[in-house]
């Protein structure tokens, strides 16, 4: 006998399994819609009823990408190279993500954008890109979503469904269950020996899909589907977009596939009524399934031919009994099954090159025959290739205006890099390299993948030897950078204003040819492996030495072709960068004392040398003596600070203040002197300089260094109190501004003293 917690918990069980059942009935109800509650529909929902495979497509890449943003600061210069996170799409929820850079994001989405402009149809889309690349998990990402999608109320698309009514026709000439032999097929492969079974024939309706997934909307005959849709969709932008752009073209010039419309003029011959005829006509959600190849086909080069035409012959026994005649043949081809839908080729050899040459004729005319019937092709075709098998089409001169080409080159964005080291062996990795270093570790792998030819930024920077404190010779580490969409800080002002439009587009353009060479992205992910194991238990971070140790001893391999000098200015970079990152933390100011300085010398420089004045801005009382400007002007120059350069400032100064400052924000707009535009670049440049000499004091200090290492310990008490105020201040902004945990704020702090970087830069 059950007890009441076996039976409680049958109880449990079975609740969620109805629960679990009604769900998936809600999800895949594709049940039937009446023509007349299908034209309601898309008179209340045209732009979700009127979409063809790619506008579909379209959909559902940006309903899983969002709107990309694009940083570039001068707004005049944009050229749509934007910041698109394909995450959703590629990546999240799928058994084997697909990590996109940015360059690569920006081919893909153009090409999607394109598929709204109604260019896009006779065409083949093939994906390019060396071994290694991911195109394989870029094309069943893809897919995956793309069914996924079609499964949401917002992917929805409809194909035509039939419901014959058999009371209406006459019923069936057999009112019984009959037996019936079907006959021998003329291709020999598909004789079958005589085979007796017994057809069940339906009650009220004959039901079944068009195989060609035909649009309701082409059943509507073509001579009056315009002056019909004129009178159905009402008036608004919509309308407008359907009547006049060119990616709804195919609403008024496709017809319905050879089935439908022998099935029509049949109905209509023996019905003499149209209404009658559209009484028969459904509305039903397009179903796909990659596993079952419908809607969605992927074919593997060792995939056989199929050559066969597919039927039902026993629905075709009983569209030939119903309808009295032998006019519908009910045949088709197995590119039906993707008509609307999506065709693959995964890597273009073996079987299929032939399917390629194939499909060329089909894309070209958009039609196919079977038997002696037109099928009509609206397929999505889409193939993957890498560059050696592209010798298979690419001479024939005819495929040259067919095909499309998207490059997927090997992974140049080294942020990209890292997060598909983080995804295959966890993001705790990140935790045992110093900040920064990972990221390097990533750059040194895509210096591999660069070609050190780069005419377009040697245009630009034409004074490269300016950085050749931390720029390498052939200028990868400033190619990456600009692929990722970031203009480095360390860029002379002159230069930035010089990446004009023209010259951004000219330097991404080069892009196209990268990628192609170097550590392929599966042999990325074993170096990195065997780089990871040989540091992953030490009681240290990871630093910068550990990596260059180790493709040091990586010289020898064939694919770790790392120019010369490009780790060493890779390493000048790093130091460069984490001494900002100390002297920002160890950097200590007193605001008020800062904006008061800056507006007594905005005060002073008014005045004749030997004048004594009262600010009254800050209630100080002003000697103006030539030491009082120039220990000023000292400060805010900086390393640029000589007698020239005190002088241009000061009339700079003089002349801007007088000009705009005190007559236009002061006295017009009634601004204090804090809030003008001239004191607050003079703010910005004093305390720049005041940061970069912050680590001054403490360079060559010894009891300094000592303190660092003891920082955490009961001996860091012995140190005087300005000592350890400057010391724990350090570390922790080192911690809260830039990432570090504690041991690694030391360790970097050490480092730089080690290194003696302040005196390097």
């Amino acid at each position: 006998m059950e007890t009441f917690l076996e039976i409680q918990s049958k109880a449990k069980r079975l609740e969620a399994l109805i629960h679990l059942s009604n769900n998936i009935m809600e999800k895949e109800k594709r049940m039937p819609i009446p023509f007349n509650d299908f034209l309601y529909l898309s008179s209340k929902n045209p732009e979700l009823v009127f979409r063809n495979i790619y506008q579909l497509f379209h959909d559902m890449v940006h309903h899983y990408v969002p709107e990309g943003k694009d940083e570039f600061s001068r707004d005049n210069e944009h050229i749509g190279f934007v910041d698109y996170d394909t995450s959703v799409l590629l990546s999240q929820d799928c058994d084997d993500p697909f990590f996109s850079d940015r360059l690569f994001a920006n081919r893909f989405m153009n090409l999607i954008n394109d598929f709204r402009k109604g260019s896009n149809t006779n065409r083949i889309y093939i994906f390019e890109g060396p071994p290694g690349s991911g195109k394989s998990t870029f094309l069943n990402n893809l897919l995956h979503k793309f069914e996924e999608y079609t499964k949401k109320p917002e992917g929805v698309s409809y194909k035509t469904y039939w419901r014959l009514d058999i009371e209406k026709l006459g019923g069936f000439q057999s009112k019984e269950m009959q037996k019936y032999r079907i006959e021998e097929e003329k291709h020999k492969e598909k004789k079958e020996a005589a085979n007796t079974s017994i057809l069940n024939f339906p009650e009220k309706y004959l039901e079944f899909s068009c195989p060609n997934h035909d649009h309701p909307v082409l059943q509507i005959p073509k001579p009056f589907r315009r002056q019909f849709l004129e009178e159905l969709i009402p008036e608004g932008e919509f309308k407008q977009k359907m009547f006049n752009d060119r990616e709804y073209e195919w609403i008024f010039k496709d017809v319905p596939c050879s089935i439908c419309s022998s099935i029509a003029k049949t109905l209509m011959d023996r019905l003499g009524d149209p209404l009658a005829v559209f009484s028969m006509i459904n509305a039903r959600k397009n179903y796909y399934n990659r596993q079952l190849g419908e809607g969605i086909s992927v074919f593997n080069p060792g995939d056989p031919l199929c050559r066969e035409n597919l039927s039902k012959p026993s629905l075709q026994y009983m569209i030939n009994d119903l309808l009295k005649n032998d006019e519908v043949n009910y045949s088709f081809s197995y590119l039906a099954k993707t008509n609307n839908g999506v065709l693959a080729l995964m890597d273009i050899k073996e079987y299929n090159v032939e399917r390629l040459k194939a499909y060329h004729g089909i894309i070209s005319d958009g039609v196919h025959k079977v038997d002696l019937t037109e099928e009509y092709i609206r397929t999505l075709f889409i193939g993957l290739v890498n560059p050696e098998d592209k010798i298979h089409y690419v001479d024939i001169k005819s495929f040259q205006d067919r095909i499309i080409s998207v490059i997927i080159p090997y992974v140049l964005d080294y942020n990209t890099e890292v997060a598909i080291y983080t995804e295959k062996f966890n993001e705790s990795i990140l935790h045992t390299f110093l900040p920064g270093v990972l990221s390097n570790f990533a750059k040194i792998i895509i210096a591999t993948r660069l070609e050190n030819d780069a005419p377009a930024l040697k245009k630009w920077i034409n004074k490269p030897d300016k950085y050749s404190k931390y720029l390498d010779k052939n200028l990868l580490l400033l190619k990456m950078e600009i692929y990722n969409g970031k203009i480095p800080e360390w860029l002379s002002e002159d230069d930035i204003k010089r990446f004009n439009k023209a010259m951004r587009k000219d330097v991404l353009a080069q892009s196209e040819m990268e990628g192609r060479k170097g550590i392929s992205g599966r042999r990325s992910l074993w170096v990195f492996n065997e780089f990871y194991s040989l540091h992953r238990n030490t009681n240290r971070l990871i630093t910068m030495d550990d990596v260059k140790k180790y493709f040091e001893n990586k010289k020898d391999d064939a694919d770790v072709d790392v120019p010369d000098d490009f780790i060493e200015k890779l390493i000048d970079l790093y130091d460069y960068d984490v001494l900002q990152q100390v002297k920002d933390a160890i950097y200590f100011f007193n605001k008020k004392h800062i904006s008061d300085d800056i507006a007594n010398y905005l005060f002073a420089i008014n005045f004749e040398i030997g004048d004594t004045k009262r600010n009254e801005t800050t209630g100080d009382v002003i000697v103006v003596t030539e030491e009082y400007l120039e220990t000023f002007e000292a400060r805010i120059l900086g390393k640029s600070n000589t007698p020239t350069t005190q002088k241009a400032l000061r009339r700079e100064t003089f002349n801007e203040y007088v000009s705009d400052t005190l007559s236009q924000e002061i006295r017009l707009e009634g601004k204090k002197v804090f809030d003008t535009k001239l004191f607050k670049a003079l703010f910005d440049k004093y305390t720049r300089n005041l940061k970069e000499n912050a680590l001054a004091p403490y360079a060559k200090n010894e009891n300094f260094r000592r303190a660092i290492l003891d920082y955490g310990t009961s001996q860091f008490q012995t140190y005087d109190e300005r000592l350890k105020r400057d010391v724990s201040y350090m570390i922790e902004n080192l911690q809260s501004k830039f990432g570090y945990n504690e041991i690694g704020a030391t360790q970097v702090s050490i480092y730089v003293l080690d290194k003696d970087l302040p005196n390097k830069y």
